[in-house]
């Protein structure tokens, strides 16, 4: 929670997580995402995130009603209707349709959370805080804590607005009725709300809005009042488990989204970390469930309406195959009719379905391109996880020939449109948008001065170094550091690798002497709060630091 009047003293010394976050990051083996934290969890909302929320015709709020239970709802308007005149405030010009359970409850004093999210582009931001106004259906927020979510598992739609009346009718239960079940088991996405409070004023409590999403029927209906789903990887944080860990009381909000109506539902919720069933679903981390106590639907609550499927750009047929790494695999795909491909800008990904033997539905995963936009081939590059479905088949499955299906490339992760020097910075897998950027910079003949970063752990795990190599070769511009944090004896410092160590904001630092230089930064959610913490500190302004998780 926070002060009314100003957001949380950003230097604190406190932990951004409460102890239930804490228990279940323990229980995950993750704690070491508490020192990387500070740098991703901010008391202010960062100028990309404030242009964001101003351009959402949408918000998911959560929030209690006057029972202390949480429920997830949403919040509609055109252009404008969201504002942020400072980065730790938002004011909107909505509040929930009539009958919603949290038409009234939205008032001063009131801890709400809110997920903005852009389905077309799969783009998403969480802030909590609190309500410190509410005259004539406006509110006024202030922000607690604030911080990006990646896109994974979002399903792309676009929006339009509905003309003419609203037929809008509000119908209550304590169970859900058979077309209600219907509806969960053919969605393909929901909205969770939950909290905790503790004693006293701390930053880390709070409500907070957090978006599901997977192939239709991951929702399991068990019975008129019990639905479960599964969890899988994410952003590490655990506010959503942490909470429910503490309070155990969550909200869960479907959207019709050829309707325009809402779903709500109240309940208790567990968590199965361990048992035989969570193993059932392959890659789920651990399984919630929730026992049900009331349901509110609203038939045609918004003007707001969307897609009902996401588009699928076009079939595309796998044609090469090629080990970059030991752990990192590229697929090369064309177009299945031989056509010209959707374009692209470097920085971007990819989303694909796969069909994986022993599953009714498609499995649907995003992936950054590596290569640069040619009309003619997307190619994603892979890295394979011991417990991850589809990097598993799509390293020891597909083969070339295989048609799948995508999506349009999307992503706002993009080189800065201007001729400033750039700093590319990757760990991990993350080097695979900067080695479109920087394949993509070489092409167009931009001779502005790059520099590219990456860690490593040996020279096994190094992709594409043959690639950066000859770039740097034959681009004046372009200028190579790479780090190994744990060499092999056949890894010679000054030939494989320049560094022993991980990658340091003062090393990127001292790279470039101009104030104005962009940093490009993309690796694990741990290693990019490190990094942009460090550079933070040297005086680098936040506008100038570029963030993709994965």
């Amino acid at each position: 929670m926070l002060k009314t009047d100003i957001g949380i003293a950003a230097d604190t010394g406190r932990s951004p997580f409460h102890k239930g976050e804490q228990q279940v990051q323990e229980h995950m083996g993750e704690r070491d995402i508490e020192r990387w934290a500070k740098g991703a969890i901010r008391n202010h909302m960062p100028d990309q995130h404030r242009e964001f929320f101003e351009a959402q015709p949408f918000l998911i709020v959560s929030a209690r009603d006057r029972q202390g239970r949480p429920w997830a709802s949403v919040l509609e308007g055109g252009t404008g209707f969201v504002a942020s005149p400072e980065a730790t405030r938002l004011d909107i010009d909505a509040l929930p349709s009539p009958g919603d359970p949290l038409a009234d409850t939205l008032k001063a004093g009131t801890d709400i959370g809110i997920l903005g999210i852009e389905l077309a582009t799969r783009r998403r931001n969480r802030v909590n805080g609190r309500v410190v106004g509410d005259k004539a259906g406006h509110l006024n927020f202030v922000v607690g804590q604030s911080f990006g979510n990646c896109p994974q598992y979002i399903r792309e739609r676009s929006y339009w607005w509905h003309e003419g009346p609203l037929e809008t009718k509000v119908q209550r239960g304590e169970g859900l009725t058979s077309s209600q079940i219907d509806w969960i088991r053919t969605s393909d996405t929901f909205f969770i709300a939950t909290g905790y409070q503790g004693d006293g004023e701390d930053p880390a409590f709070g409500m907070d809005a957090s978006h599901r999403g997977g192939e239709k029927g991951f929702v399991e209906v068990l019975g008129d009042r019990t639905i479960r789903f599964p969890d899988y990887a994410g952003n590490r944080f655990y506010n959503t488990l942490g909470n429910i860990v503490q309070d155990g009381r969550a909200g869960f909000l479907f959207l019709d989204f050829a309707s325009g109506s809402l779903l709500q539902l109240t309940g208790r919720a567990t968590i199965d970390f361990e048992s035989d069933e969570v193993r059932r679903f392959a890659g789920a981390r651990q399984l919630v469930t929730l026992d049900i106590e009331d349901v509110v639907e609203t038939t045609a609550a918004l003007r707001l309406r969307w897609q009902a499927e996401a588009e699928n750009a076009r079939s595309l047929r796998l044609i090469e195959k090629h080990r970059e790494s030991e752990d990192v695999v590229s697929f090369l795909f064309e177009a299945r009719d031989g056509g010209t491909l959707e374009p692209f800008k470097a920085g971007q990904h990819l989303p694909i379905e796969l069909r994986i033997p022993g599953f009714d539905e498609k499995v649907q995963r995003t992936y950054s391109l590596s290569n640069s936009s040619n009309g003619r081939h997307y190619r994603i590059s892979v890295k394979r996880e011991s417990n991850g479905l589809a990097s598993r088949f799509l390293h020891d499955a597909l083969q070339p020939g295989t048609i799948l299906e995508s999506r349009k490339p999307a992503g706002d992760f993009l080189l800065p449109d201007d001729s400033k020097p750039v700093v590319l910075v990757s760990a991990g897998i993350g080097i695979t948008p900067m080695l479109s950027m920087v394949q993509s910079l070489a092409v167009s003949g931009d001779n502005r001065a790059v520099w590219f970063v990456h860690g490593a752990r040996d020279g096994a795990h190094h992709p594409f170094k043959r690639d950066v190599e000859q770039i740097s070769t034959e681009s004046s511009n372009v200028s190579t550091l790479t780090f190994y944090s744990r060499p092999k004896d056949g890894d010679e410092q000054g030939r494989d690798y320049d560094v022993e160590g991980r990658i340091s904001g003062a090393a990127l630092k001292s790279l470039v002497a101009r104030s104005d230089a962009h940093y490009l930064l993309c690796g694990p959610a741990v290693f990019l709060a490190g990094i942009q913490a460090e550079l933070e500190l040297m005086g680098v302004p936040e506008a100038l630091i570029h963030t993709e998780a994965f």
